[in-house]
């Protein structure tokens, strides 16, 4: 206990965090002010990036929030940013800050039928690579058409409650979640093996986003930005992507069944036969015990997961607002009436969301300072081949340190403009290179119909352009989503899987969770690049 009122303070700062940790981010703090007033801003910008990196890596020993928002405070003050850019970046993302509040909390109240389905699927599948390409691809199939972020909640609600059952059974109900007193040196061998299975089942589901989110026009908010620049249709968007995310996705489920099968790169762990045994008996027991109230229930919630899916893939709303639908229907139909009852559900998103706000603020920093500025004028710079794997290199990179809807963003503005510049210097065009643009890439319009009025001499060169303009989006919409698989900070998923409650339990640091995905980083990068030089 501190004896002193200053020795409380420090004692205060960060709570439980290592002393090391604590003087680490104190070094951060008083070095920022200093390297900015000496090698500037830009220079500044790049370290703060490391410096917010250095927290995620570290959610384990301090959730990042306190140290990351302390970092990004400071850098308000210094002015890298400014209040009015970190609004921006938060009204810019307000859809995913709804979806994280709404739906998150809305696949809270479906536990009970994500546990009965997922059991019954777990005691039926007894082969681990069987299982992992099960998992793999369902995170994949559903991300195509539902939200990355939303599948991940669900395979973490159904992680948690596995990891609950059989610790509750080990410690005989005495233990706090992740605490191992007491458990004798079986159950410490078996839980430790349990989180190893569990940590691969969650990497291999959240890998399969990833596969799934790169293929349609729904699957990832870049995927919509880009869409919408380029005038593609739901099934336009699919075709044209299609010769990059075809490959991705089988050279990922390749990289599952290796990994699982030799055990690489932290895979291969098997699931106890003791976890499994309890895991067995709990189902049976609930089978036993389950009340038609309780079987009611789980009709409610696979209804209201039916509807789920179909409101997304059709977009009848925001994704925040369809999960508010499913809470109002799933409070109202299962009997949750009480407010504890009712606010429990919201306590696992409000700190993810918490930190997503000071991450755009990072975002903020790296706009004003255009840290991104040199690498993008580097690539728009090249042509052909080489311009269309630049792209898809660069933005890749990018996405692995910051938000891939916020580089997807920044690179096709830019990319727009420089076309913009290439059809206002084309000889005999006959009308301004910006309107002959939008009305190439207006949703509205068939580009055969606009093509028909550009005039024979410039036409070869107008479709020439075009042609690569395209190629482009493609390289940005598959480089911000498959090479970002790299990192935590790549993937809004990733990093709701890292921040969330589960991954102390089964040990899922930042360092595991780059270690794990390595593999499928290296995979699906080169076949990426190779469907990008070969196909587009």
């Amino acid at each position: 206990m501190p004896r002193t009122l200053p020795r409380a303070f420090l004692a205060n700062l960060l709570g439980n965090a290592p002393d090391w940790y604590k003087l680490t981010i104190a070094a951060f703090l008083m070095a920022n002010p200093i390297l900015f007033h000496t090698v500037g801003p830009f220079v500044t910008g790049w370290l703060l990036i490391a410096e917010f990196i250095f927290t995620l890596a570290m959610a384990l020993s301090c959730y990042p929030l306190p140290a990351g928002g302390l970092l990004a405070m400071e850098a308000v003050i210094l002015g890298l940013t400014s209040p009015a850019t970190l609004s921006d970046e938060a009204a810019h993302n307000f859809p995913v800050i709804l979806l994280l509040i709404f739906m998150v909390a809305g696949i809270y109240f479906m536990k009970d039928m994500l546990q009965y389905v997922f059991t019954k699927i777990l005691m039926q599948v007894r082969s681990k690579i069987a299982l992992s390409l099960l998992f793999c691809f369902a995170g994949a199939f559903l991300s195509a058409f539902l939200d990355a972020l939303t599948v991940t909640a669900v395979i973490i609600a159904v992680a948690y409650g596995f990891y609950e059952i059989y610790h509750r059974h080990a410690s005989a109900g005495k233990n706090r979640l992740g605490d191992e007193d007491g458990l004798d040196e079986v159950s410490r061998r078996d839980l430790k093996q349990f989180r190893g299975f569990l940590r691969n089942l969650m990497m291999h589901g959240a890998v399969g986003t990833a596969l799934g989110g790169v293929c349609t026009l729904v699957g990832e908010p870049q995927n919509l930005l880009v869409a919408q620049e380029m005038g593609w249709h739901f099934g336009e968007f699919f075709l044209r992507v299609a010769p990059v995310s075809m490959p991705v996705l089988a050279a990922g489920l390749a990289t599952t069944m290796v990994v699982e099968r030799f055990a690489l790169f932290g895979y291969g762990f098997k699931l106890p036969t003791e976890v499994r045994r309890i895991l067995a008996a709990e189902d049976a027991r609930r089978d036993a015990s389950m009340t038609l109230r309780y079987r009611a229930g789980l009709y409610v919630q696979a209804a209201t997961a039916v509807y789920l899916v179909i409101a997304l893939a059709l977009h009848l709303a925001e994704v925040g607002v369809i999960g508010l639908s499913v809470i109002i229907l799933l409070t109202a139909l299962c009997g949750k009436t009480e407010e504890h009852q009712i606010g429990q559900a919201f306590t696992e998103a409000l700190p993810f969301t918490a930190l997503l706000v000071v991450f755009f603020a990072i975002v903020a920093v790296i706009h004003d300072q255009h840290l991104f500025a040199p690498i993008i004028e580097y690539v728009v710079s090249l042509s052909g081949k080489k311009q269309t794997a630049a792209y898809y290199l660069a933005n890749g990179l990018l996405s692995m340190i910051s938000d891939n809807v916020f580089v997807a963003t920044v690179y096709i503005t830019e990319t727009k403009a420089h076309f913009v510049k290439l059809f206002a210097a084309m000889p005999e065009l006959g009308m301004d290179g910006a309107e002959l643009l939008a009305r190439l890439t207006d949703a509205k319009n068939t580009r055969d119909a606009v093509l028909a009025a550009v005039p024979q001499a410039a036409l070869p060169q107008v479709t020439a352009t075009l042609a690569q303009f395209d190629r482009l989006a493609v390289a940005i919409n598959t480089g911000t989503n498959i090479p970002s698989v790299a990192t935590p900070n790549g993937q809004a998923a990733f990093l709701f899987l890292l921040t969330s409650a589960l991954a102390p339990l089964i040990r899922l640091s930042y360092g595991e969770m780059v270690k794990q995905a390595l593999p499928y980083t290296i995979t699906m990068t080169l076949t990426g690049l190779a469907a990008v030089w070969f196909f587009l």
